[in-house]
């Protein structure tokens, strides 16, 4: 692991002061909780691409802006024993998901399993945050949510889905579940917005120009692909020799399972501005799924045989000059096993935000360790 060089900012001060902010943005105390919480688990895992650097561009300006309402009025517009459908008329996409995996939860600990979608949302985080909620109850998550277009099928050079990630979290008899969280593009929108912040290049063949060559220069490749004139890979890159169209496959397995069940809208119609070209809401969608291993074989026949599955990779034979395989959901909890008494670091840009949003909502209480 790097030496970290940042200063660190401790969990409760953080946490503390994003729910104020939320709160003088408008966000009821209770979902401004909720919210903070998602994005701070992020940095605990160690993804920093969606935790603390996102929560000015992503959700306060959207807020300024008038493309995400701080008020969630839920509204439940069809609801069996076993599904719901959910409009969170654009409110914040973290608290729809959030009461959606409760009812979740609920319906599956008595019929085993649960499915609902949520239509008319925003962006809900980091997705891992939903599963982890029904591996934490003993069952087994999965969700995916579509977004705003900036990734071109195989052969294709024109953003049309999103980063669309397609994630599970299941229990183990470890100390730590298996948690598979991550975009079935090569890299989202948020770790190039980290890699720019961090004035580093975007590594090569992960997004590709209008006329087909791959670009590295993060600042621009942000420009172009607002513009359009640029786009994200699918997993497995350009073209089909290395596989693109498996990525490719996975992408639209999201986008349709995201807008079709809900009924709601997909692709450019995602893109959060009109035809004249001003902002507008998101309109995303997003899927959950519930399963209750006790159902099947049990909890305790789950958990260890996902753990010697997990344990069994791991111990298998290394590659030179590698020392460990590891398994998904074990960097992060190492990740956290690193980061839980010092605090989650922040970078000279996310420094300069905090301050300002301090001095913006007349927070002057908060005193943070790098100044």
């Amino acid at each position: 692991m790097a030496t970290e060089t940042r200063p660190y900012v401790d969990w409760k001060l953080m946490n503390d002061f994003m729910i104020d902010v939320f709160e003088k943005y408008g966000v009821p105390r209770e979902d401004a909780a909720i919210c903070a919480d998602v994005l701070l688990e992020s940095d605990r895992r160690g993804i920093e691409s969606h935790g603390c650097n996102r929560f000015k561009p992503i959700y306060l300006d959207r807020i300024k802006k008038g493309t995400l309402l701080p008020v969630t009025n839920i509204e439940i517009v069809k609801e069996t024993p076993t599904t719901v459908v959910m409009d969170a008329h654009d409110g914040m996409g973290m608290v729809a998901s959030h009461k959606m995996m409760e009812m979740l939860i609920e319906k599956a600990k008595n019929f085993g399993m649960a499915g609902g979608t949520i239509f008319n949302s925003t962006h809900y985080g980091i997705a891992g945050y939903w599963t982890t909620m029904a591996e934490k109850a003993g069952m087994i998550g999965i969700t995916g949510t579509n977004a705003r277009p900036s990734v071109a099928p195989t052969f294709g050079v024109e953003p049309m889905m999103g980063t669309n990630p397609l994630t599970f979290t299941m229990p183990t008899d470890e100390e730590f579940p298996f948690n598979f969280d991550c975009a079935t593009s090569i890299v989202q929108n948020g770790k190039i917005e980290f890699y720019s912040r961090q004035g580093k290049d975007t590594p090569a063949g992960c997004v590709v120009s209008r006329n087909g060559e791959t670009m590295t220069d993060s600042p621009k490749i942000l420009k172009d692909m607002r513009a359009g004139q640029a786009a994200l890979l699918p997993l497995g890159g350009l073209g089909e020799e290395t596989a693109g169209y498996k990525g490719y496959g996975f992408t639209t397995i999201v986008e349709i399972l995201s807008a079709a069940l809900a009924g709601g809208p997909f692709m450019k119609a995602l893109n959060g501005v009109d035809a004249e070209g001003k902002p507008q809401m998101y309109h995303l969608g997003h899927f959950f799924f519930v399963i209750n291993p006790e159902f099947f074989m049990g909890l305790d026949t789950f958990k260890k045989t996902a753990g010697d599955i997990c344990r069994g990779l791991r111990a298998s034979d290394k590659a030179p000059g590698h020392d460990h395989i590891y398994t998904a959901g074990e960097k992060e909890y190492l990740a956290w096993q690193d980061r839980k008494d010092k605090g989650v670091p922040v970078g000279e840009a996310i420094q300069k935000e905090l301050i300002a949003l301090r001095e913006e909502c007349g927070l002057t209480q908060y005193h943070f360790p790098f100044e």
